[in-house]
């Protein structure tokens, strides 16, 4: 399969999906505002490393899972306990948030390193490429192997990189005006969290 195939197509899936609100990208415009572009690019660069390997995880399960209806639902199931569990974390966050908004200097280092627990914890990364490879391959515009993985996890990065750099420059740029929404922001997050939480046991349950 074409290597410059795999990449553009990794990188369209990836912006697409990092376009659509959820706790990373939020988080992104949350530690843009308070502690600068520098510090959001380093927590971006967490994220891209998890999510490379993600993305390898996602198109390994379409290739062998795509028949065994079981193993998903025992990924959902953990999934939506995760859910459930940053849902309260970040309650817990916006109930005990210090009011003042004044920028917090957070270490380049530690940026990162939160960044990769965030991404960890997404528990929606591997069910989006699994979801969206398994549709590549049934419209027969992805082979699976472990090159086409590869290259397609390079694109996936690259464009999750590239979505994730423009929520930070451009919550830097409007500050003022994200002020507001930076202080309900694990509130935001919570809801968001919570509300696919919800959807998600109530699949389960039917």
């Amino acid at each position: 399969m074409n290597i410059l195939l795999c990449i553009i197509l990794g990188f369209i899936i990836a912006s697409t999906g990092s376009i659509s609100p959820c706790f990373l990208n939020l988080t992104v415009v949350k530690i843009s505002l308070k502690s600068g572009k520098k510090a959001a690019l380093f927590l971006i660069g967490g994220f891209a490393t998890v999510l490379f390997f993600q993305a390898n995880i996602g198109a390994y399960l379409a290739s062998i899972l795509m028949k065994n209806s079981t193993y998903i639902t025992l990924i959902q199931q953990i999934g939506t306990v995760i859910l459930f569990l940053l849902s309260a974390n970040f309650l817990r966050l916006h109930f005990n948030q210090n009011k003042n908004t004044n920028k917090i200097e957070i270490k380049k280092s530690k940026a990162y390193l939160h960044g990769l627990g965030m991404s960890l914890l997404n528990t929606f990364a591997i069910p989006f490429y699994f979801t969206t490879i398994s549709f590549l391959i049934g419209l027969n515009y992805f082979d699976y192997s472990l090159y086409n993985a590869f290259y397609f996890s390079i694109g996936s990065t690259l464009g999750s990189f590239t979505t994730y750099s423009v929520y930070a420059i451009v919550a830097n740029k409007i500050e003022h005006k994200l002020t507001n929404v930076a202080q309900k922001m694990d509130l935001i997050l919570a809801v968001l969290t919570g509300g696919v939480a919800i959807v998600n046991l109530i699949l389960l349950l039917k």
